[in-house]
């Protein structure tokens, strides 16, 4: 067998990296964290801290042992649909979530160093789940206070 730098094989042949590709939607993989969070759910997990207060290229570095973001970490499906770390960053990327949203879910100001994983897991829940909701209703309001005066300019 010969080998050669990969820099002589791009030459030759389409070198491409193995990357996960993804089965699970987003929804799928949120419902995984969730369901991994409730199955021991008086488990005492870590908060990450106060992670509005740092610098953005610092939050995305953030994590803590035994956080919710571990809990997911560890489990082999998610790694393989393409979890990388249990920092703050890999799970933004990975879960699609906002840095809002992950403030709201994940954040010690607003529950406390420890939590346990039941309620970490309704956190994640309303944060990913709730914002939308309320999203609609923001834009229900909007069409109510808008609509009469479209059609008062129209008549």
């Amino acid at each position: 067998m010969e080998h050669k730098p990969l820099d002589q094989l791009r030459s030759v042949a389409d070198v491409k990296a193995d990357k996960p590709t993804r089965s699970l939607s987003r929804q799928e993989r949120l419902d995984r964290w969730v369901e991994l969070l409730e199955r021991e759910p008086t488990r005492r997990l870590t908060a990450l801290d106060e992670i509005e207060y740092k610098p953005a290229a610092e939050r995305v570095l953030v994590r803590a042992d035994n956080s919710p973001i571990s809990v997911a970490f560890a489990d082999p499906i998610l790694r393989t649909e393409g979890l990388e770390g249990d920092h703050l960053g890999d799970a933004l990327k990975f879960f699609e979530i906002s840095e809002h949203q992950a403030h709201h879910a994940l954040c010690s100001c607003l529950g406390g160093r420890t939590m346990d994983a039941a309620a970490f897991a309704q956190r994640i829940r309303t944060a990913t789940t709730g914002f939308r909701s309320m999203s609609g209703a923001w834009v229900a309001f909007g069409l109510a206070i808008v609509l009469p005066s479209l059609v008062y300019l129209f008549e």
